[in-house]
């Protein structure tokens, strides 16, 4: 034999995959024909049913002799992409978040991973070396049995076999090294990450960040060992054999969950289930949206698949649902969805409290659904359904997977085998099955390396013949070259910020929802990376980009999104949209109340790293009529308290167009923009923009420059409006009153000591915070013989004048309430 029965499996077929009709369903194999009653096609050669052709010169490569002569001597790093690739490494603390990167619209700097060495492997063997040492692994798996070893086919079965074998033990001796960790999917689905990871993805394991490769996500993120397993069998630098030994410890690049701030080849953090299902339906928008954008019918540089591998959990959360429903209204037919069909959760059968047909469910949402019924013992079904099904439409793709949690172990198809350790009688009972016998934990058969490792270098040739494509899009498209060049850099547009309004004093009034729109549809011309929009209130939160169409399955190149009313899988899309890391600039608007909604998601924007701009309108109990269901009263600081998000508050039109420059200049951490729905003068005192930078500063004072104010009123939003009016009324009973707007908690908790201390000296105890939300809080900026004028219970209905004078936020009471503090104290002093 001349190759490798790896490489004659791989030999491409004549023919081409046939085109499938609208609704297609398909069962591979038809062993059984039901599944949860919906019957669906026999077909007893799946090949055949799906094509009479195997697509594999996509994904396994068919290389002309001089491309593989280049593949041999590939540079894994001659990538635009590489040169350009925003940053990506350990998550940034505090201090990388901090207002570098307001203060030059850019994105701040950010610390890049350090990658381990490449693991120590041996060098390729020769085809004849190779086919000699799976015939000695393969004979010993047989327990001594003479294989077929002429028939390709059959051996290259017992060569995937054996690496699934490999997979599984490998997950074994992590769970049991960390005595921690969800073994249950990985060895349930280790078959699954085997062909993606073998046969399908295009990748280059030593540029992860390529840009035109496949994304995958894991939404059952606590299976991360599969990932985990297939990047470091891959050639990742990000994940060697010691970080599998360190699953799970501190400081380890192989976290309970993935991380996409911790591990290169890791896309988005997941781990709260379905989530992943949002990001990837994200991640395929990007790429529906960019192809539309950029390709054109002799240079196609944006071709990509997103693969997301979702299980029981993810099918019970709605989120799940919301994302689903817009991928297939949105047509996003590069995107598939694997679902790990165990019917087992942490507390038992799914039966327990679920009972539809979930494949069902999504082929009424309008995807395709492929239900493969035994992949332990034919794993081409798989293969086959994911390159000659998948995308052969305009629909996403939905695999079923009939598998067992945790496979080969004595917990084999119940719940205790989702998280856990093996005892000593568990891992012997593998060992025997496996014929694993005496081998070291951690043991990697060298082979399985190169079978790995020999498709992941195609992934160089696909980058080396991408830049080729790229370069020669270039001079045929020299403009469109450069707009896609300068978006996927990441980098913000040079002197973008000079396009943010200016009000001017005589500016109409209006909500600052309505100054908002005023900056969007500005910064919207300049960036072309801005993209987004609302859970169906863009009329109510005035959030649409006027100049642009809307994003569709018709008109995928339009850059306002309709989401309906999915306010979570807008916010899990919003990320995948993000962390596509084309440069796309997301908006995900909705009512602030509304947030709630999608908190979740938002957390992981920031644990993430995603530069979401959020928009949330309706901010607090003056939004009126609609009564204390739609009224915030403690969202501003549930958002505050989440690690790097920021929350700014703007009072006026001039703090709206520093709240932009601040949220548009963090790519690589999420913003909210609280915003009202309740009029105000465009010019509140001495608001500035550039004070925005800082987070809070000093809005009016009429105390002497060397003397310390009588008494400090700190506000937010609208109300920072009433403590200008009261500061008025109490400077002309001869009192000394600065007025301070704090309108992001974190970027002036950011500020160096010298300049907190500047606006609010420690030594004037006199300050009172005026904000129509919860007082959580404010009692580190007021200090302890400061007053909190806040909302202490839900809001009521009626007029918003009447609900805010119901509530004390009036300019009046809040001179009253300055009036009384200023009194006790000089009580206080007297005694």
């Amino acid at each position: 034999m001349e190759a490798t029965a790896a490489a004659m499996a791989m030999q491409k077929s004549p023919g081409a995959p046939r085109a499938l009709n609208e609704g297609t369903q398909v069962r591979v194999p038809a062993s059984r024909s039901v599944v949860s009653g919906a019957a669906l096609p026999r077909c007893s050669q799946p090949a055949a049913c799906l094509s009479k052709a195997t697509q594999t010169s996509k994904w396994t490569g068919n290389w002309k002799p001089e491309k593989l002569a280049k593949l041999r001597e590939a540079n894994p790093f001659a990538s635009f992409r590489r040169g350009l690739k925003m940053p990506h490494g350990a998550r940034a603390d505090s201090q990388s978040l901090q207002d570098e990167q307001v203060k030059t619209g850019q994105p701040g700097t950010q610390k890049q991973s350090v990658p381990s060495k490449i693991v120590d492997r041996k060098e390729s063997s020769t085809p004849k070396e190779h086919m000699k040492a799976w015939k000695e692994e393969i004979t010993s798996m047989l327990g001594g049995k003479e294989g077929n070893w002429e028939d390709s086919k059959w051996f290259q079965s017992q060569i995937d076999k054996r690496c699934v074998d490999n997979m599984r033990m490998l997950t074994v001796d992590a769970v049991n090294t960390a005595k921690a960790g969800h073994p249950g999917l990985p060895l349930g689905m280790a078959e699954v990450g085997y062909v993606l990871w073998r046969y399908v993805m295009k990748f280059n394991p030593k540029n992860p960040n390529w840009f035109n490769r496949d994304r995958f996500v894991l939404s059952a993120g606590h299976g991360c060992l599969l990932q985990y397993i297939t990047l470091h069998l891959s050639g990742y630098d990000s994940v060697q054999i010691e970080d599998l030994k360190r699953l799970c410890q501190i400081g380890s690049r192989t976290p309970g969950h993935p991380e996409n701030v911790t591990t290169d080849g890791i896309e988005v953090t997941t781990g709260p289930l379905g989530q992943g299902v949002a990001n990837a339906v994200g991640l395929a928008l990007a790429e529906k949206h960019l192809a539309a954008r950029f390709n054109k019918h002799d240079g196609k540089i944006v071709d990509h698949r997103t693969f997301c591998i979702m299980g029981d959990g993810c099918a019970m959360e709605g989120i799940t649902n919301e994302a689903a429903s817009l991928a297939a209204h949105w047509k996003l037919n590069k995107l598939t969805v694997i679902y790990d069909d165990n019917h087992n959760t942490i507390d038992g059968d799914t039966s327990l409290a679920f009972s539809e047909d979930v494949g069902a469910r999504f082929e009424a949402l309008g995807w395709n659904r492929v239900v493969i019924d035994n992949i332990y013992h034919d794993i081409d079904s798989f293969k086959e359904a994911v390159l000659n099904f998948a995308g052969k439409s305009d629909k996403p793709t939905f695999i079923q997977v009939k598998s067992r949690i945790g496979r080969e172990s004595v917990k084999e198809n119940t719940a205790k085998a989702h998280h856990g350790t093996f005892d000593e009688d568990d891992v012997k009972h593998m060992h025997k099955n496996l014929k694993w016998e005496n081998r070291e934990p951690f043991y990697v058969i060298p082979q399985v390396y190169e079978e790995f490792t020999d498709h992941a270098k195609h992934g160089i040739s696909e980058e080396e013949e991408w830049n080729e494509a790229l370069e020669d899009y270039s001079k045929k498209y020299p403009e469109e070259a450069r707009n896609f060049k300068e978006l996927i850099s990441g980098e913000l547009p040079k002197d973008w910020e000079k396009a943010i309004p200016h009000f001017p004093e005589d500016e109409k009034i209006d909500a600052t929802r309505g100054y908002s729109e005023t900056c969007l549809n500005a910064v919207a011309k300049v960036l072309p990376g801005l993209i987004g929009g609302s859970a169906d209130l863009a009329s109510s939160n005035k959030v649409y980009m006027k100049d642009f169409p809307d994003f569709s399955a018709e008109t995928p190149e339009g850059r306002n999104i309709r989401y309906g009313i999915r306010e979570h899988a807008m916010a899990g899309i919003s990320n995948g949209l993000a962390l596509h890391n084309s440069g796309l600039i997301p908006i995900a608007a909705t009512f602030l109340i509304f947030s709630d909604y999608m908190k979740n998601s938002m957390r992981l924007s920031a644990l993430s790293e995603a530069g979401v701009i959020y928009i949330l309108t309706h901010d607090s109990i003056g939004l009126g009529e609609d009564g204390p269901t739609h009224q915030p009263v403690e969202q501003l600081a549930g958002l505050r308290a989440i690690p790097g998000m920021y929350v700014l508050r703007p009072a006026d039109a001039k703090e709206v167009a520093g709240a932009y420059k601040v949220a548009i200049s963090r790519r690589h951490a999420p913003t909210v923009l609280s915003l009202s729905r309740q009029k105000v003068a465009a010019n509140v005192g001495g608001t500035s923009a550039e004070g925005v930078l800082k987070g809070g500063y000093v809005v009016s004072d009429n105390t002497d420059e060397n003397s310390l104010p009588e008494l400090i009123l700190i506000g937010t939003g609208t109300e920072l409006a009433l403590c200008e009016k009261s500061a008025e009324t109490l400077r002309q009973e001869g009192k000394k009153v600065r007025v301070v707007s704090l309108v992001c908690w974190q970027l002036f908790d950011q500020q160096p000591e010298e300049y907190r201390e500047k606006i609010l000296p420690s030594a004037m105890e006199k300050r009172i915070s005026v904000e129509a939300g919860s007082p959580f809080g404010w009692r580190e900026y007021v200090g302890s013989k400061g007053k909190i004028l806040a909302v202490y219970t839900f809001g009521c209905s009626g007029a918003y004048t009447k609900v805010f004078e119901k509530y004390g936020f009036t300019a009046e009471n809040i001179t009253d309430v300055a009036q009384k503090l200023l009194t006790e104290t000089e009580t206080r002093n007297q005694n």
